[in-house]
């Protein structure tokens, strides 16, 4: 018998009661059917005593994570995961979020447990999935396992094990971490002993003694427990484990997972990346980039079939900035080069993509410059320099950054009246920092040196009437000299680094001076006190200056810890040659060779080593065929794989009527580009303050060619109550009805697990391309961060032009 409760009151009871049937849609034991499932689509406002607008309606912990439905993708793990569930399908989604879980593909297995539990909600073990999907985020990871709990006399006493072991471990004090971790251990171990045949509790264990390594862990041992997992299951996933296990201790032991690992899980971006560490940690840099650029296109694939922006695959950045250091040290620039400008251009996020953020902006400009600086390439720096690839920001140590680089451009490319106006921005921007310095300080003493008078206590007394005894209590005493210093050394410390780091890159900037006037030693000193050059470059510069014995000695000690990385090699070639020593310069030539198979000839410093092939009796191509490895297992093309970038993706049309009744289409948009926001009715507050932080800017976006728009839960009746609602009279941005929820669905602006809409803000080019989107359980409250992201995404004017093309 289902128990209903009436539409009216669903709302209070499920905040009350989060603890039945959390992740239930309308065939679960809350929502059990279409007609109060439809009722809560209907009603997205709140009450006092109601959820927000976009919330959970189980607390504020399930705000968090996928709120879409789980499809089966295929290509996500051999495993199986044999639990105690009712509904077949429910296991078929528990088996691709155990192998998501092993792929450290968390927002996925979260999302395919969570279909479980959807599927059927008595399973305790969907919850345990969700909660080892969250270790990291303790507060979601408990809820979880309460979860997990709740379900415990409908588990197995296996699955009982399993869920005792994760909630003994969550709830343990991580302050008492060996404690912790070895009861852990122990707790998988009696699994493994009483269920020798469960190869996922030994896959489970191998990677938490990797995690939780010391020096008293067994790698052996380890390695013994995947060994079993192995010869059971040949292509079982936890051949991610063993790369983890192997990356910094012995890599070469993970070579045989390093050739199986993306094979064993083709569908999740992150199992081909994980082979690169092996291959590059063994400076294999050509096997390293080809799983690099296939765990990117393996992303691209994803994030382009499922409408998800690329930073928001939380280790996308990383394999990209990767890949480009790996491109770099193999001589693939130009492929360095255009990789890094893809990641300047890719969608920005407050929440996970930008400049300070470790995400592809902030990657993708540091490699940019590592590729521009290591290869000479000055003038495509200068010129980049007026684009937004490297443009001024107001993020200082980015824009210091910049500033160096430019400095070293202008001086390395003959042009050190530019290079010296940088020295002087930069030193107006130490004058300006010891000015600030100077006043904080003499705030500071003056506060100091200022009497106080304590606060007086309430009273009737007037104050007329106080004694001057009582007053002069009330005094503070006269600031000693050592308390007004350490007063005014408070107040200076935080510009004293600031100031550092500004001179660090003037004395830079004078070392490429001197450089670029012929005074190598000079240079050479100021690089060396400013720090952070270009290794080689230094050495370089060493050997000009006069020391090339030295010099030599520290570039063949520096090839030979950077292994297979050309522009070292390269370099020394060149110096040799320079400095007359022939024969030495073509022995090391010949090194290089092997090393030539990608690299790009046409950069300067390939271009400078033409004398040296030809005296070799080389033809101008004097590069080798690419040699293909035989131990790194069957490759797919990497074109069956995804594309190499990521493009955005179509958005939905749709055809809604605005307040009026007038009804109105995407097709009004086919060739211009507009702002769409979704909001939750006139009755949810928090909508409101959206439309009410938007609306003052409509013509601000309309001017630079980007019309906003909002499409509402509202009937058209709810519509004309916004509008009436805005406090600055004509509401100036068109609203538009979808009271059935359709077009919020086609945007995905819909929670599939709890029938309900979403927030959401999206930016739409010219051609329907979503280029921009923020979904969440909360709207997008900033709109000049909207209005920037759209202007740098959909420029307007020539200088843009080129950064347009290459986004897309």
């Amino acid at each position: 018998m289902s128990f209903i409760l009436p539409a009216s009151l669903q709302r209070n009871f499920l905040t009350l009661t989060a603890a039945v049937g959390l992740f239930c849609l309308s065939t679960g034991p809350v929502l059990s059917a279409d007609k109060s499932a439809e009722k809560v689509e209907k009603s997205p406002d709140k009450s006092d005593d109601d959820t927000l607008a976009g919330h959970s309606y189980h607390g504020e912990v399930f705000n968090e994570g996928p709120r879409r439905a789980a499809y089966l993708m295929g290509g996500t793990g051999d495993v199986h995961f044999d639990v105690t569930v009712k509904n077949p399908e429910a296991q078929k989604f528990l088996d691709q979020g155990l192998g998501q879980l092993h792929g450290f593909w968390y927002l996925e297995a979260e999302r395919s447990f969570r279909h479980a539990a959807n599927l059927d909600p008595d399973c305790a073990m969907a919850f345990w999935g969700a909660a080892m999907c969250n270790l990291k985020n303790e507060k979601r990871a408990k809820g979880f396992i309460e979860e997990a709990n709740k379900r415990l006399e409908k588990a197995t006493p296996r699955e009982k094990q399993y869920i005792k072991a994760l909630e003994a471990y969550i709830n343990a004090d991580k302050k008492k971490s060996k404690e912790r971790n070895d009861a852990y251990t122990k707790a998988l171990e009696n699994l493994i002993i009483d269920y020798p045949d469960d190869l996922e509790a030994k896959a489970f264990l191998a990677v938490h003694l990797y995690n939780s390594r010391s020096s008293s862990t067994s790698y052996v041992a380890a390695e013994a427990l995947l060994q079993d997992i192995f010869e059971k299951n040949p292509m079982h996933p936890a051949h991610h484990y063993r790369i983890h296990l192997w990356d910094h201790r012995k890599p070469e032991m993970a070579l045989t997972s390093a050739a199986k690992c993306g094979q064993s899980s083709p569908g999740i971006a992150h199992m081909w990346h994980m082979p690169g560490h092996i291959y590059s940690r063994l400076k294999r840099y050509q096997d390293a980039v080809w799983q690099q650029e296939a765990s990117a296109r393996v992303d691209h694939a994803h994030m382009m079939r499922d409408a998800v922006m690329p930073d928001q695959i939380h280790n996308y950045a990383h394999n990209n900035e990767w890949l480009i250091r790996n491109l770099i040290f193999i001589g693939r620039v130009h492929d360095a080069v255009a990789l890094a400008k893809n990641m300047i251009s890719l969608p920005q996020h407050p929440k996970y993509n930008t400049l300070k953020k470790r995400g592809s902006a902030k990657y993708g400009r540091m490699r940019l410059l590592q590729v521009l600086r290591t290869y000479e390439l000055w003038d495509e720096l200068i010129a980049l320099s007026q684009t937004p690839y490297l443009e001024p920001t107001d993020e200082e140590d980015e824009q210091l950054n910049r500033l160096r680089y430019l400095g070293l451009a202008y001086y390395q490319s003959g042009k050190p009246q530019e290079g010296d106006k940088v020295i002087a921005q930069l030193q107006k921007r130490v004058d300006k920092l010891q000015a600030e310095k100077t006043k904080a300080e003499a705030d500071a003493e003056q506060k100091a040196r200022t009497p106080e008078k304590a606060a007086e206590k309430k009273t009737d007394e007037k104050p007329a009437e106080k004694s001057d005894a009582k007053q002069d209590k009330q005094e503070k005493a006269a600031p000693t000299d050592k308390e007004i210093k350490a007063a005014k050394d408070k107040a200076g410390k935080p510009f004293i680094a600031r100031i550092k780091k500004v001179e660090k890159q003037i004395d830079a900037l004078k070392g490429h001076q001197a450089i670029g006037a012929g005074d190598f030693k000079k240079g050479h000193a100021l690089l060396k006190k400013a720090g952070g050059a270009d290794d080689v470059f230094l050495i370089a510069v060493q050997w000009k200056a006069g020391e090339q014995e030295k010099a030599e000695k520290a570039l063949r000690k520096l090839i030979g810890s950077h292994k297979n990385e050309v522009q070292p090699q390269a370099t020394l070639v060149e110096l040799l040659w320079q400095s007359g020593k022939k024969e030495a310069a073509q022995k090391e030539f010949e090194k290089l060779r092997k090393l030539s198979a990608t690299i790009d000839l046409d950069v300067p410093l390939f271009t400078r080593l033409a004398p040296v092939a030809t005296a070799a009796g080389f033809d101008a191509d004097w590069r080798i065929e690419k040699q293909l490895a035989s131990d790194v297992g069957d490759r797919p093309d990497l074109k069956t794989l995804g594309p190499f970038r990521w493009k955005p993706t179509p958005a939905p049309t749709w055809q809604l009527k605005d307040a009026k009744g007038k009804l109105r289409s995407s097709d009004e948009f086919k060739g211009k580009p507009y702002i769409l926001i979704f909001y939750l009715g006139h009755s949810c507050l928090h909508c409101a303050q959206q439309l009410q932080a938007f609306a003052p800017m409509v013509q601000e976006f309309e001017t630079k060619g980007y019309p906003l728009m909002a499409i509402s839960t509202d009937d058209q009746e709810g519509l004309k109550t916004s509008i009436k609602n805005y406090d600055k009279g004509d509401l100036p941005i068109p609203l538009f009805s979808n009271s059935k929820l359709d077009v919020f669905k086609s945007f995905h602006v819909y929670d599939d697990f709890e029938k309900q809409p979403l927030h959401g803000t999206f930016i739409i080019d010219g051609k329907g391309n979503v280029v921009w989107q923020d979904i969440s359980y909360e709207p997008f409250m900033d709109p000049k961060f909207v209005l920037k992201e759209a202007k740098r995404l959909l420029p307007d004017d020539e200088q843009w032009k080129g950064f347009a093309l290459d986004v897309f």
